[in-house]
């Protein structure tokens, strides 16, 4: 209940707003396969226009060149190692395959985690996402969805998901109970997905 700014309702980086060298993983970065694709490729064309004119040559000096590691590379590789020589239709299906397994083995609760391959944030929470999942697998299903796959639109939709990374919370009949809020930090994530699960950790835990 803070008077602070406001924040956006869904999230939209235009590519002159990217900075070259982000030193803080950031959330909600990914292509969305509806409506804002088309307002997305209208700002890319425009960048391409108006930043050379506007803008000064790059220096050559290394220390200015973009970091290695790229935004969602360690996640990507992962899920990709799982998913080698995966079409977007397969990877999708796997992933859906995956999350009605979840559902069928009725336990307390699954947790799908809506993610971007591109989106850095997303990386930095793998390990932390894996060790929840494996400390809680008697009564807890952690599901990957990727947001970008068109094949989740219908979950996108119908869970209102705007940013990544975003955690839903199902009951064991797959209704939804909550999701987390908008990603301003790592650890504003994470307290958001420990809230999410002390909803449904069974009381002995």
């Amino acid at each position: 209940m803070g008077l602070g700014p406001k924040q956006p309702q869904f999230c939209l980086k235009w590519p002159w707003d990217i900075p070259r060298n982000p030193t803080k993983p950031r959330g909600c970065s990914f292509e969305t396969p509806w409506l804002f694709k088309s307002l997305q490729n209208i700002g890319s064309l425009a960048s391409n226009l108006l930043v050379p004119a506007l803008k000064p040559p790059l220096s050559h000096d290394p220390s200015s060149q973009p970091s290695p590691l790229v935004a969602g590379n360690s996640k990507d590789k992962v899920l990709r190692s799982q998913k080698k020589g995966l079409s977007a239709e397969e990877q999708g299906e796997a992933e859906q395959r995956a999350f009605a397994s979840a559902l069928a083995s009725r336990k307390e609760a699954t947790v799908i985690e809506f993610y971007s391959p591109k989106c850095k944030l997303c990386s930095s929470l793998l390990k932390f996402v894996l060790e929840v999942e494996g400390r809680n697998s008697d009564w807890l299903n952690i599901v990957m969805a990727d947001a970008e796959n068109e094949m989740w639109l219908p979950e996108l939709l119908h869970y209102d998901i705007r940013y990544v990374p975003c955690f839903v919370l199902l009951d064991k009949n797959g209704s939804a109970l909550a999701k987390t809020g908008i990603p301003n930090s790592r650890l504003h994530v994470i307290a958001g997905l420990s809230h999410l699960l002390k909803m449904k950790r069974p009381q002995n835990k």
